[in-house]
């Protein structure tokens, strides 16, 4: 069964703490919270004190998907505040595996994520230090994307990698995410769903919204 992570850049941010706890009582697996410099990615959003705000508040995984260049100056901010993944993006790392060990000893699951146009040849030496393989189905920096067909083949070819090489390593998909493309990307490989505004979109309550789409992932 795929796991469910709200991704809390669709919630209301002037009830924060009310919505990432609507969503833990909902059942998802996970909060990801996405970290924006305005430099990798256009928008500028959340810093450490964000995750240090939620931890307390909620049991479940605090993902923290680090849209920023250089990321290595911030692991052990991000780690001291909460988070129970630091994932980092392919193209922003001139020194991959180095960022991946840094994460490693701080104690956190690591998380690499593949943009839509980024090869995975890139990520074959890096699999040994990865804990989540995350390919966006948008291009990121913006959530309420439409979702973008081409990456099923990718995540397709990333499964039959993972398994030749007898890795257990779960493949994430974060970008337009909702009850009609979560049966695509699951029958394609996916066993982690990120989602922002088909959880939170004001149409439905959250608990109804998560119930929805966990059925429509299951009905693959």
């Amino acid at each position: 069964m795929a796991k469910i992570e709200a991704s809390i850049l669709s919630a209301d941010y002037a009830r924060l703490g009310a919505q990432a706890r609507e969503a833990e009582a909902a059942g998802v697996d996970g909060l990801q919270i996405d970290v924006m410099d305005g430099r990798f990615v256009p928008n500028i959003t959340f810093g450490p004190g964000i995750v240090r705000a939620l931890r307390p508040l909620v049991a479940v995984t605090l993902d923290v998907d680090l849209m920023i260049i250089e990321p290595e100056r911030h692991l052990s901010a991000f780690a001291e505040a909460g988070a129970d993944r630091l994932t980092v993006h392919r193209e922003a790392l001139t020194h991959p595996h180095r960022v991946l060990q840094s994460i490693r000893e701080l104690g956190v699951q690591t998380g690499v994520a593949i943009g839509p146009g980024t090869s995975l040849s890139t990520l074959e030496e890096l699999l040994d230090l990865v804990d989540l393989v995350q390919v966006m189905t948008v291009n990121p920096g913006w959530g309420g994307q439409p979702f973008l067909h081409s990456q099923l083949a990718k995540i397709r070819r990333l499964r039959k990698m993972l398994d030749e090489r007898g890795l257990d390593i779960p493949i994430g998909v974060d970008g337009g995410i909702d009850r009609t493309t979560a049966p695509l990307v699951v029958r394609a490989g996916a066993t982690v769903l990120v989602s922002g505004s088909s959880i939170y979109n004001g149409a439905a309550p959250v608990a109804e919204n998560v119930t929805a789409l966990r059925a429509s992932a299951r009905a693959e």
